[in-house]
């Protein structure tokens, strides 16, 4: 059995549909990340669960009881679901001791002092905050206040944790500690996480599944490696990471590859690219190729006529990014970016070449 259940999930605000109607379920142990723009209901989900929402329609259980369910008029406070939550602001208090902050869930619970010590000190040194337990709040650097709200959040053992953009506050490298440090603590405690953010390497690193969210819906669920190499349709496409997007019309399919034409340019014949993807696609119809910018080849000289996927077009600009030259490359009425590991001294207007293996590509019907 999930451990979390939702089923029907419907949220609104005045006429606005915030959650338009989700179903999801959360295995014990996993880390879920709940992935998309701002105003995509991955937020009012999370608020949701915990309680902090009202929902207009669903039910959504944890290890099978119903914490909410608007058919059966149930609808249990936030601090009787027993779940952790970790806020985007910390929360922490800073009149209270390192201590004191994360012994309060034990306290509200009236948990004996032997069990508040033994507990609080466990978690602390699991974070590794036990040397600085006697400081207070307001002495600490923003990844020690995140440490302590996890502590918080887990020192009563619940059956899940939520997280609500914990990480947005900080700063670029602390962020990418905090994300190890994370993902360790979860797998060395093993608490069900649901974590909301709309930071896409964020998502990707610490999750075992992600769930896509636009406009209240989920567009697809799966793991990093699913979401990212075969995104259901075009949103998820150019929301994780970065994708070239390219309209076309199907025309025919040799085994697993399909062939679809694009449009070249006035007076140009049509491109003709192979792609995987497209499975139920017929002669005629709409689809999008999406590539990768780094699964795209760039040559300075014609490619041999044998190369998967040619595509000749000019130098638009190049960035310089540290670990790779980001090119930008006019074809026709398309404008194609492409990752170079290596530094060609590249100008505006010259003349280049392209080709990506059909593999490494996927035409999508939605």
């Amino acid at each position: 059995m999930p451990t979390v259940e939702i089923e029907g999930l419907i949220k609104r605000f005045g006429k606005e549909v915030a959650v338009a109607g989700i179903d999801l379920n959360i295995e014990q142990g996993e880390f879920v990340t709940l992935l998309g723009p701002s105003g995509c209901g991955k937020t009012t989900t999370l608020r949701c669960i915990a309680g902090l929402e009202h929902p207009d329609a669903g039910e959504i259980r944890i290890e099978g009881e119903p914490i909410t369910s608007v058919e059966k008029g149930i609808f249990l406070n936030p601090e009787d679901r027993n779940l952790g939550m970790v806020f985007q602001s910390y929360a922490v208090w800073p009149h209270m001791t390192v201590f004191d902050n994360v012994a309060f869930g034990l306290k509200i619970r009236r948990a004996g002092r032997r069990e508040i010590q033994e507990k609080t000190s466990k978690v602390l040194d699991l974070v590794g905050l036990g040397q600085v337990a006697d400081r207070y709040a307001t002495k600490l650097s923003g990844g020690q206040r995140q440490r302590v709200a996890l502590a918080r959040a887990i020192v009563y053992s619940p059956q899940v944790v939520l997280f609500d953009e914990p990480l947005s506050n900080l700063d670029a490298k602390l962020r990418e500690q905090m994300r190890i440090e994370l993902v360790r603590l979860q797998h060395e405690v093993g608490i069900t996480s649901i974590y909301v953010t709309h930071d896409q390497a964020e998502a990707l690193v610490m999750s075992d599944r992600v769930v896509v969210m636009n406009e209240g819906l989920i567009q697809q669920i799966g793991d990093p490696e699913t979401i990212y190499a075969r995104p259901a349709n075009a949103f998820v496409a150019n929301f994780i990471g970065v994708a070239n997007l390219m309209e076309g019309t199907f025309l025919s399919r040799s085994g697993k590859l399909g062939e679809a034409q694009f449009p070249a340019g006035e007076g140009a014949p049509p491109l003709r690219l192979r792609a995987l993807g497209a499975e139920a696609a017929s002669a005629g119809q709409r689809v999008i190729l999406s590539m990768r910018p780094e699964d795209i080849t760039l040559h300075l000289t014609a490619p041999p006529e044998d190369a998967p996927n040619r595509l000749s077009g000019e130098i638009i600009d190049t960035v310089y990014q540290g670990n790779f030259l980001d090119c930008q490359v006019r074809v026709g009425p398309h404008e194609i970016g492409v990752q170079m590991d290596h530094f060609e001294q590249l100008t505006p207007g010259q003349r280049v070449h392209l080709t990506f293996e059909p593999e490494h590509a996927l035409l999508l019907t939605e």
